[in-house]
């Protein structure tokens, strides 16, 4: 699939309808106008709400329905497969978009469709009933939404100059937050799995449609050489050797990115089975909400600091610290007390963490014109462990005599997580 339309889009035939890509892609950067900031993280709120309404609640529930005796394997068989696919398919998605010759422009097609095909995709996990039915179903609407995240992501790269991306790495974490306390309220609002879904979907449709008028996406001037399967997947292989620092920042954000997934992963098993918690989703949704307040109060206020400073990895390091803490907490103060402390700590950390993560990737991208290609290949550190987490947290949670000792030894393993991720980044030379 080389292109979404195999003919190039002119200047004028670009500016004559309301969702038509309105500048070439090699136009000059910009600062980005409040109006275009708030719809880009809106749509990335859109996506975190369909991904973690399912992932905090809605798939732990539907896994113990369906076979309460080995829930925990059940939800890191389904969410392993998912992140599978989402790491191998927000690579793929963006190269496909980087090539992308449609008149509405490169990305917004992918955002279009992903949607669509993606609410058609919940839709039929809302009514699964057979873990491989929530397997394949959950897969699909992974592979939707990295298509759409790929192309979010990466029309800011398209668009906003290097000394606004802080800025701009804060307002989409803070969608990608709002989208964790939303999905989560969703789906522990209402009595029934289904409906659950179906407020997630309608959500999802909702927050993208803003964005499909005020996106600005950028065409390609020239149609792409001839599609070549081999060339195309030789292209996701980056020499480490050759650009080290993409390395070092791929595997800092990996380690980060495992460490938060351990934390938050069997949060629902962990209110049930060792804090005890009466009502366990719901307390899911008022540790969600902690966490998201803590995480935008962070976000846009790290990432201007990080802009007006110039320098990216202090602040990852004090996030690394802050969210070691996040999991010492609820290592070791298993009660509801203690959970509340995790979830601010973590909150903290993490919104400190993204609002620098996505200027500082973008710095160290290989100079080529395949953005959304490398921002997907270093988004598969963000995705490979959702796969990796289940894999690691169910046989150490299960490997010990009660949920106690098994969640202390996961938490503790997350703090140390994050602390090697955190002092990778000085291994980056080119950023400060």
């Amino acid at each position: 699939m080389p292109a979404m339309n195999a003919m190039s889009a002119p200047a004028n035939s670009a500016r004559s309808g309301r969702f038509h890509a309105q500048v070439p892609a090699d136009a000059p950067l910009e600062r980005p106008r409040l109006r275009w900031r708030v719809s880009v993280s809106a749509a990335n709120l859109a996506v975190y709400t369909a991904w973690f309404g399912p992932i905090q609640v809605l798939l732990g529930l539907q896994a113990a329905a369906v076979a309460p005796d080995y829930k925990e394997y059940v939800l890191s068989l389904v969410t392993g497969v998912g992140a599978f696919v989402s790491a191998l398919g927000n690579p793929i998605f963006g190269a496909l978009s980087d090539r992308t010759t449609s008149r509405f422009g490169r990305r917004l097609p992918w955002v279009f469709w992903g949607t669509i095909l993606g609410a058609l995709a919940l839709t039929w996990l809302a009514f699964s009933h057979s873990v491989w039915a929530m397997v394949v179903a959950w897969a699909l609407v992974q592979a939707c939404l990295n298509a759409m995240y790929a192309a979010i992501t990466a029309t800011v790269n398209d668009q906003v100059k290097v000394e606004y991306r802080g800025q701009m790495g804060g307002w989409l974490g803070m969608g990608q937050t709002l989208g964790v306390v939303a999905g989560t309220g969703m789906a522990s609002a209402f009595g029934s799995l289904t409906f659950g879904y179906l407020a997630c979907i309608a959500l999802l449709v909702a927050l993208v449609i803003p964005y499909l008028f005020t996106a600005h996406d950028r065409y390609l001037v020239e149609k792409p050489a001839p599609f070549n399967l081999w060339a195309f997947l030789k292209r996701f292989w980056i020499s480490p050797r050759r650009y080290p620092d993409f390395a070092w920042t791929w595997a800092s954000r990996f380690l980060i990115n495992l460490a938060n997934s351990l934390c938050t992963l069997y949060l629902l098993f962990y209110l049930m089975d060792a804090v005890g918690y009466a009502h366990p989703d719901f307390g899911v949704f008022v540790l969600s909400g902690l966490y998201a307040l803590m995480t935008v109060a962070t976000t846009l206020a790290g990432g201007t600091i990080s802009d007006r400073m110039g320098r990216r990895k202090p602040l990852v390091v004090l996030s690394g610290l802050t969210m070691a803490l996040s999991g010492l907490s609820l290592a070791f103060f298993q009660t509801w007390e203690g959970a509340l402390l995790g979830a601010f700590l973590l909150g903290i950390g993490y919104g400190i963490y993204v609002s620098v993560d996505f200027a500082l990737v973008t710095q160290v991208l290989p100079p080529t014109n395949d953005a959304a290609r490398d921002l997907g290949v270093i988004n598969i550190a963000a995705a490979l462990p959702q796969a990796l987490a289940p894999l690691l947290a169910a046989p150490l949670v299960k490997a010990f005599p009660d949920y106690a000792s098994g969640y202390r030894a996961l938490y503790i393993f997350a703090a140390l997580v994050v602390l090697v991720g955190a002092a990778l980044v000085y291994k980056v030379k080119s950023v400060r």
